[in-house]
């Protein structure tokens, strides 16, 4: 971090790592657990070969990142994977029509499989894209 002394720029005294980039982990979680949780907790961690800190980290964000947050998400998640196979479908078939082919059950699955990978991350953005402002709705006033 710089900072201007009487003109010049210096550089923070801070060290290296503490300071902010992208892709390093600079930030803390921190929570109270008991004795006997904290024994459970690294029992599980070297059970699963790891420490303490990668198993809790591990946990933290899958569990972050696995599921739909409330109903709505949910609900969203499922309309844009319909929208995405509606549209896929639509497009192959025309595409293997006007080539004089049929749509494939190989292609189907496909695109089924790819709307059930893409559906949460692809309503969470819409979500945050319309929260922010981002979606040209402007967002909630």
């Amino acid at each position: 971090m710089s900072t201007l002394v009487k003109g010049t720029p210096t550089t923070s005294s801070a060290p290296e790592s503490a300071r902010e980039k992208p892709g390093f982990r600079t930030k803390t979680v921190a929570t109270r657990i008991t004795p006997e949780e904290l024994r459970e907790v690294e029992a599980a961690a070297e059970k699963s070969g790891k420490t303490l800190a990668v198993w809790l980290r591990e946990l933290a964000l899958k569990a972050a990142r696995e599921g739909p947050a409330d109903p709505t998400e949910l609900l969203l998640a499922e309309v844009m994977a319909l929208r995405y196979m509606l549209l896929n479908f639509f497009h192959g078939a025309a595409t293997a029509q006007s080539e004089g082919k049929y749509l494939l059950p190989e292609s189907v699955v496909k695109i089924r499989d790819k709307a059930e990978a893409r559906k949460l991350a692809d309503a969470r953005k819409l979500l945050t894209d319309f929260l922010t402002g981002e979606d040209g709705a402007g967002g909630p006033e």
